[in-house]
């Protein structure tokens, strides 16, 4: 908790998604078929997820971004469990004849998934609410890396009040994106930190972008754990909690969900990669995407106990 006894807020901006899951022996073959053992309909999206870790895990936050138009299915589904799990939704936007992105995900025995996902392009054109509305109490604010275009601007007024923005970064992200130098803290792939600097090498790929960026920089690995920069410049690695994954879809969102809490409950950022590293290892034991992410007492118990 905050020194003050109160939950910190936190806004999380993104972009939802309506996710179908079907569980598959393996990947069918192309323009083959294969049966799925289970389908689940779930809520998603790289910030949403995060946002669902954050409430569970003890945060107050709210959502802000784009979403499709109030008749159609998708939104109010999503709506109605964002709402089940405390997300404030007083800042998301409908959009009047736009669609709601749905995705569709194949999850295998190992825990790995592959997605397919409708956006509508038309969603990136949404116009947030003004800084003072968003910000009021707010004391860090995640954004997908993805959301650049219309959330840039708001960022960059965050840290003027001293708000720390952390960027969840799922794809390579261009050297001239201002979201590079907005960040207070940026949280990379490894695939993406190596894409993004153009070294194929997470550490070093690290060092690069330190030249062009104040923020603090790390690139989670999945099983191998998080490389990131110290104060000094140094490398370290954070090691990942050994689980048996079974459902690694949204991981990387409950990480980053995790770890800004932390930060907003003024831990040091090894101390907040430690939290997050436990929160991940537990959502990946079991099936459900973002909406398995743990609980406070669960992620408590296995700091402290062990896997």
């Amino acid at each position: 908790m905050a020194p003050s006894g109160i939950a910190p807020r936190i806004l999380c901006i993104g972009i939802p998604v309506r996710d179908l899951t079907f569980r598959v022996e393996a990947l069918p073959e192309r323009g083959s078929k294969a049966n799925a053992s289970h389908l689940v309909e779930i809520c998603g999206g790289n910030a949403l997820n995060a946002a669902i870790a954050i409430s569970r895990l003890g945060g107050r936050v709210a959502f802000a971004g784009p979403m499709g138009d109030a008749r159609e299915t998708s939104s109010g589904f999503i709506l109605e469990r964002m709402e089940a799990e405390g997300i404030d939704t007083t800042h998301i936007v409908r959009m009047p004849g736009l669609a709601t992105p749905v995705s569709a995900i194949m999850i295998e025995p190992s825990g790995e998934r592959t997605l397919t996902i409708y956006r509508d392009p038309g969603l990136w054109t949404v116009k947030l609410p003004d800084a003072d509305e968003l910000f009021a109490d707010c004391r860090a604010v995640l954004v997908e890396s993805r959301c650049g275009a219309f959330a840039t601007s708001l960022c960059t007024e965050a840290r003027r009040r001293g708000i720390a923005i952390i960027v969840g970064v799922d794809r390579p992200m261009a050297l001239q994106d201002r979201l590079l130098t907005t960040a207070s803290h940026l949280l990379f792939a490894g695939e993406q930190v190596q894409e993004t600097a153009g070294i194929a090498d997470d550490g070093e790929a690290l060092k690069r972008l330190a030249g062009l960026t104040p923020a603090f920089l790390a690139a989670t690995r999945g099983p191998r754990g998080t490389i990131w920069l110290n104060e000094e410049g140094e490398l370290e690695e954070t090691p990942a909690f050994p689980v048996q994954a079974v459902d690694t879809l949204g991981a990387g969102d409950v990480f980053h969900g995790a770890f800004t809490l932390g930060l907003a409950e003024g831990k040091d950022a090894r101390e907040a990669l430690r939290f997050a590293a436990a929160a991940a290892a537990l959502k990946c034991t079991r099936h459900g995407g973002g909406q398995a992410a743990p609980q406070r007492l669960e992620v408590e118990g296995f700091l402290q106990d062990g896997p």
